[in-house]
């Protein structure tokens, strides 16, 4: 089984390409925070190269920028290419399978988070027990 599920933010805006015959592929570079703290106390973060394609390319693309945070799940693809010097060389990517947009940096930092009960109820109102036909 190979499947990677991230949630990290982006180090810079998506770039957007086709291939020779108009699929569409987004990448971008997310910075993924460890679980620990180094000898300083300070958290360190992988940069790990994302590649999304077709529709979901075009969204992340359209949709987030620089500092979004967003999670993906997908799988782990290595490939290899020879340099100019002769040697091979390895490329480790992500390739999406789904990305789910979870915020911005304005949307974090504009307003508190809404309440919990808010979130589940939205508009709607409790039923009272009496008023359920069953």
């Amino acid at each position: 089984m190979n499947k990677v599920v991230l949630i990290g933010r982006l180090t810079r805006d998506p770039e957007l390409s086709h291939t020779s015959s108009g699929v569409a592929c987004c990448r971008f570079t997310l910075a993924v925070n460890r679980s620990y703290r180094n000898a300083n106390g300070e958290t360190e973060a992988d940069f790990i190269n994302i590649q999304v394609w077709r529709a979901a390319a075009e969204n992340c693309a359209k949709y987030v920028r620089k500092g979004d945070r967003v999670g993906i799940v997908g799988r782990l693809q290595i490939t290899n290419a020879e340099g100019k010097d002769g040697l091979k060389r390895y490329y480790t990517d992500i390739v999406a399978d789904e990305v789910e947009f979870l915020a911005d940096r304005k949307q974090e930092t504009a307003s508190p988070p809404p309440k919990a009960e808010q979130t589940r109820m939205g508009n709607l109102t409790p039923a009272d027990d009496l008023d359920l036909p069953f």
